[in-house]
């Protein structure tokens, strides 16, 4: 669910809802915490491919599920605008993806036809 915000932020509810919120900052394509400490960051390659490029989570606050928050949303935000996913970020490749398997259908493949948002 998203929430409009100021200037370019909107809040997505990041599942499952007792985890808080992460902001969805359009106008700087990322996803981040309240605070912008922890974020991830993504590019556009077209309007139906979204390049989730640098999750970032500051030492002070590792260990606490940040990273996978961020992804969450990140995950929901694509999934509901019926958008592929490149995981450029090792972290969202190599840790989340293997832990999340079932996103794996969101992940965008060289061989899709060329994909189109939907009109959400």
């Amino acid at each position: 669910m998203a929430k409009e915000g100021g200037a370019g932020e909107r809040e997505v509810e990041a599942p499952p809802p007792a985890t808080g919120s992460i902001v969805w900052r359009e106008d700087a394509g990322r996803f981040e915490t309240p605070d912008s400490e922890a974020f991830l960051e993504y590019r556009l390659r077209s309007p139906a491919v979204m390049d989730m490029v640098h999750t970032y989570v500051p030492r002070s606050k590792r260990g606490q599920g940040l990273a996978a928050r961020l992804c969450d949303a990140a995950f929901a935000h694509a999934r509901g605008r019926g958008m592929r996913v490149v995981p450029t970020c090792s972290y969202i490749s190599d840790t989340y993806l293997p832990r999340n398997p079932a996103l794996e259908e969101l992940v965008y493949k060289d061989q899709d036809p060329h994909p189109k948002p939907s009109s959400m």
